[in-house]
């Protein structure tokens, strides 16, 4: 089973311990999208910023929790 907001392989339940807030509900979408930003850039799978942005939302247009996100669709339309 995967977090369906990042993927992540997990036991039970729909999001993983990073995807969760203290509440159990999912994370906001900056702070996932900061996420995924930073990884991007710390793996060295983008030499810039918006590099790294624009591979993080076109992932996240591939996971559930947010591929309908209005920020998602957009950056994957243009």
């Amino acid at each position: 089973m995967n977090c369906e907001s990042c993927g992540m392989t997990i036991e039970s339940g729909p999001l993983c311990e990073y995807c969760k807030g203290p509440d159990g509900s999912l994370i906001g979408f900056e702070e996932c999208l900061e996420r995924f930003v930073d990884w991007s850039m710390r793996k060295g799978q983008a030499k810039t910023r918006e590099e790294a942005e624009q591979k993080s939302l076109q992932y996240m247009a591939t996971m559930p929790a947010w591929k309908a996100h209005p920020q998602v669709v957009a950056a994957n339309q243009a």
